[in-house]
């Protein structure tokens, strides 16, 4: 191993072989003693990519990693849009070629450092005084966009038999996240809905409203998944996982007059516009999007005058009239698909009237019991 000086670079290269590859660049280091420093690191991380790529007999190569990964899992998450453009935000940052042996701890930290930074996408162009006006992402847009995305990727490397000396410690890069609120929707709330909501959008919502069910899973609702014999709706939910809703009457009042109106989705809408790229005729009825359906709420929540309340909350609010009304945590925990108890939880605060009348009847049982000693004594 040496160094040695390039007529054409102020910096010194470097140039050595190890396990039958040969490794070779610049130091960017104009001194002696600098350079040999930074060949003998390359020289570590050099042993430490061919140990793990000798155990996985693949390429550690970031880019190949994620190419990998896509093709066995990640393409079909609930949101395959999201992961694609999450693992592209990391390829972009590291390099494509990068290995994830050279990903350490310090590596990751300076990653999240960098996506904090970033501030939240809006539709539509901006001026760049606009632009830094927008807020930064939240802590958990970068747990989620980012760490637990390199994370992902370290963990399938080492399901294929990487091994990772130096894997970054991902407690530590994990950032602090508030409680999830919980919002429910009051009556006139509710009333200004119903009053701003355009007709063919109508039975969407009602469904979102009387199911807890995500938008996705509300979105993409089949006729094949609604079986009115056994009154199930049976469907792949988050996580992979199966869910079963019951159709309920309210449920069935609502679905049943939609047969007839797409062969294979639940809900529709009708185009008011048409377009030509698209093949949209104006007045015929489309299947609901993703997209579709969260501009359509965004224009109806504007319309209504509703103020800091999200699509989500209708579940939220689904979950904690559910439970003021049962008093069932395990019953909510399964309408609502939770594989963990403590997601449920978070709506335990409706029960706490519950809580404070059994407390009073308690005190007043017993001082009546205290007053009842007295007299006989």
């Amino acid at each position: 191993m040496s160094v040695y000086r390039d007529k054409r670079s102020p910096y010194y290269q470097f140039d050595f072989q190890h396990g039958g590859h040969r490794f070779h660049g610049s130091t960017k280091r104009t001194s002696r003693r600098d350079a040999e420093k930074f060949e003998a690191e390359q020289l570590e991380k050099a042993k430490a990519k061919l140990k793990a790529m000798r155990v996985s007999r693949t390429s550690l190569a970031i880019d190949d990693v994620a190419d990998r990964l896509w093709n066995d899992s990640a393409q079909y998450d609930s949101e395959p849009k999201a992961a694609e453009t999450n693992l592209a935000r990391l390829i972009g940052y590291f390099g494509e070629t990068t290995s994830l042996t050279d990903i350490n701890h310090n590596e990751a930290k300076k990653l999240v450092a960098w996506r904090r930074g970033h501030r939240v996408s809006r539709r539509g162009k901006r001026t760049k005084e606009e632009e830094l006006a927008l807020p930064l992402v939240s802590n958990a847009t970068v747990n989620r966009s980012t760490t637990k995305v390199l994370q992902r990727l370290f963990a399938f490397a080492k399901a294929e038999g990487a091994i990772f000396e130096a894997e970054p410690k991902w407690e530590d890069l994990i950032l602090p996240e508030p409680e999830e609120r919980v919002r429910e929707l009051k009556t006139e709330e509710s009333d200004a809905l119903d009053e701003a909501m355009r007709d063919d959008y109508g039975p969407f919502f009602d469904f979102v409203r009387a199911s807890g069910m995500r938008l996705r899973e509300c979105v993409t609702l089949r006729w094949s998944e609604v079986d009115f014999g056994t009154r199930q709706i049976v469907r792949i939910g988050k996580g992979g996982r199966r869910v079963v809703f019951p159709v309920t009457p309210a449920v069935r009042e609502i679905l049943f007059p939609l047969q007839g109106q797409h062969q294979e989705f639940c809900f529709t809408y009708v185009a008011v516009y048409g377009n030509k790229r698209l093949g949209r005729v104006r007045g015929l009825r489309y299947p609901l999007t993703y997209t579709g359906a969260k501009t359509a709420w965004q224009r109806l929540r504007a319309s209504a005058g509703l103020a800091d309340f999200r699509f989500h909350d209708f579940r939220h609010d689904f979950g904690t009239k559910l439970l003021r009304d049962s008093g069932n945590l395990k019953l909510v925990q399964r309408a609502l698909n939770h594989r963990d108890i403590k997601s449920t939880l978070r709506y335990a605060h409706v029960l706490d009237e519950d809580v404070a009348a059994a407390v009073q009847q308690l005190a007043e049982s017993r001082k009546k019991s205290r007053t009842k000693v007295r007299k006989v004594s």
